[in-house]
């Protein structure tokens, strides 16, 4: 059960809030997260810029690359909700979430995920130049810029126990949670 309570109507929500709940709900777009960060209008305003990075991160490396980078950020992150969103969508681009063959770019993605996730700060430097053969500079911080956009989100819903959206009920076994933290002191 999540930890806030979710903005359930308009009338729950003031001012901006207000009007981004009217237009999620009209265009069909209304998650439980979203619920949960329409409590403060700035801080889901800033989450939002989530759609910019993966927009031009679907310009960079492609759909199925992203998605299997988010998915990979997303696991090994441990984020449940996050993780059933792109095992989701894993599926619908006709990918097995858990036994699919990737290319040496999407490869190099999944490592980088991994190693973002478990410490930022020893990013191997073989890791960065094979990415650089698939990647410019500019294309590179739009890849990281992902990342850290991704791992915030999965980190809100994590650490507010964001519900899993109905959606998504039917696949939430399908969630295994990471286990590397598990020896870290």
């Amino acid at each position: 059960m999540a930890r806030v309570k979710f903005i359930e109507s308009a009338e729950e929500a003031q001012g901006k809030a207000k009007e981004a709940y009217e237009k999620l709900v009209a265009a069909g777009k209304i998650t439980n997260m979203k619920r949960a960060l329409l409590q403060d209008y700035a801080t889901y305003d800033a989450f939002m810029g989530w759609y910019t990075s993966w927009n031009r991160l679907v310009e960079v490396v492609g759909l199925r690359a992203s998605t299997i980078y988010a998915h990979a950020i997303s696991t090994t992150n441990s984020c449940q909700l996050c993780s059933l969103f792109f095992i989701s969508d894993l599926k619908a681009l006709g990918i097995d979430p858990k036994d699919f063959e990737f290319d040496e770019k999407e490869g190099l993605l999944i490592e980088l995920a991994h190693q973002i996730v478990k410490d930022p700060t020893k990013v191997s430097d073989e890791l960065i130049a094979s990415l650089k053969k698939f990647f410019s500079d500019s294309e590179l911080v739009t890849v990281v810029g992902f990342a850290a956009q991704m791992i915030a989100t999965n980190n809100f819903n994590s650490v507010l126990k964001i519900d899993v959206d109905q959606r998504l009920l039917p696949i939430v076994d399908e969630f295994k949670p990471a286990t590397w933290r598990e020896n870290i002191k």
